[in-house]
C-alpha cells in the first residue's frame, strides 16, 4: 500500500535551542516542524526580530513549517476573551510569514466540577470568531481534542466539527489525547473521520502514560492503515513526551546504554523509528 503522509513533529521536544533542533531533524531525515518554541519562546509571543531569526534558519537548514503549534484556546472559558483573539491575530499574523499551512488551537479550558455541556454556547461563540478571522487572513484553524477542554472526547469534538467546520476549520486527530481521558480512539475516529486534517502521533498504555507509537492503547497503526487505505494525504506530527518513557530499557539493544536517561533527541530518534516502522509494516501489506 501507498502511503502518501509526511512527517512532521514538535522539535521543541529534541532541544530548546532552534539551531540544535534544526540540526538533529536534519540528521533524521526529517524537513518539516510543528513550530511551537524556538529557544524557549513560544511561537505565538515570537517578536518581529526573532521571527526574521527564525525564517532565515529554517532557510537555510531547508526545513519548512507544516503548523503553528500555538497555545490559542488554551485559556479558561470565562476569561477575558478579546485579548485572546488580538493573540490569535498575531499569531496568523506569525503563520502567513512562516509560509504554514495550518495553526493549532484549543476548544478553551473548563471550569472544575461542572458540566461542560453548559458551556456550549460560549465556545462555539469564540470558536466561530476564531474562525471568522481565519477567514480573513485564508488560513486553516486545527482543533487539537485536548484533556480538560471543552473538546476533550469524541462527542463534542463532532459537535463542534458539525456545527463549525469549512476550509477554514478542521481537526486535529491526537491518539494519546483521546486515551488520556477514556475515550476509545477507534470509536472517535469513525466519528471525525470526514473533518481529519492533521495527525498528532503519540500513543498512550493502559495507565494513560505516553509510549511509542503502537505499544499504547491508541490503535495508531490501524488508523493510519484506514486512512491510508483511503488515499489520506497529511502530516503524521510526532508529539514524542517519551524523555520519561519507563521502557525504554526493555527497548534498548545496547545493554551499556539500559540504565541511560533518555534526552530530548534520544526520544524523538525512538518515536520517529517506531513512527517509521509503523509506516513500513503498512506499506508492505503487514498492517
Amino acid at each position: 500500500m501507498n502511503v502518501n503522509m509526511t512527517i512532521t513533529g514538535f522539535a521543541d521536544e529534541i532541544d530548546q535551542s532552534f539551531d540544535r533542533q534544526l540540526e538533529a531533524l536534519r540528521e533524521f531525515g526529517v524537513r518539516w516542524l510543528e513550530l511551537r518554541a524556538a529557544d524557549g519562546v513560544n511561537v505565538s509571543d515570537f517578536t518581529p526580530q526573532k521571527l526574521r531569526e527564525v525564517k532565515e534558519k529554517l532557510d537555510a537548514a531547508g526545513i519548512r513549517v507544516s503548523s503553528v503549534g500555538s497555545p490559542i484556546g488554551k485559556i479558561g472559558v470565562g476569561e477575558d476573551f478579546a485579548p485572546h483573539l488580538d493573540k490569535l491575530k498575531r499569531t496568523l499574523e506569525i503563520q502567513k510569514e512562516l509560509d504554514a499551512p495550518y495553526l493549532r488551537m484549543f476548544s478553551f479550558y473548563m471550569p472544575k466540577d461542572q458540566d461542560p455541556a453548559d458551556f456550549r454556547g460560549p465556545v462555539l461563540e469564540r470558536l466561530e470568531s476564531m474562525v471568522q478571522e481565519a477567514r480573513r487572513w485564508d488560513a486553516v484553524l486545527l482543533h487539537e481534542n485536548e484533556k480538560g477542554i471543552y473538546g476533550d472526547g469524541a462527542s463534542r469534538c463532532l459537535d463542534i466539527m458539525r456545527t463549525l467546520s469549512c476550509e477554514n476549520f478542521r481537526a486535529v486527530f491526537d491518539f494519546a489525547n483521546f486515551v488520556e481521558v477514556g475515550q476509545p480512539t477507534w470509536e472517535a475516529y469513525q466519528q471525525l473521520k470526514p473533518y481529519i486534517e492533521y495527525i498528532h502521533v503519540k500513543d498512550a498504555d493502559g495507565m494513560r502514560k505516553i509510549v511509542p507509537a503502537g505499544q499504547g492503547k491508541g490503535q495508531v497503526r490501524e488508523i493510519i492503515a484506514d486512512l491510508a487505505q483511503g488515499g489520506w494525504r497529511g502530516f503524521l506530527s510526532l508529539e514524542p513526551h517519551l524523555v520519561d518513557f519507563a521502557g525504554l530499557a526493555a527497548l534498548e539493544r545496547d545493554p551499556e546504554k539500559r540504565g541511560s536517561a533518555l534526552d530530548g533527541k534520544s526520544a524523538w530518534g525512538l518515536a520517529l523509528s517506531a513512527l517509521r516502522e509503523i509506516l513500513t509494516k503498512i506499506e508492505s501489506g503487514e498492517a
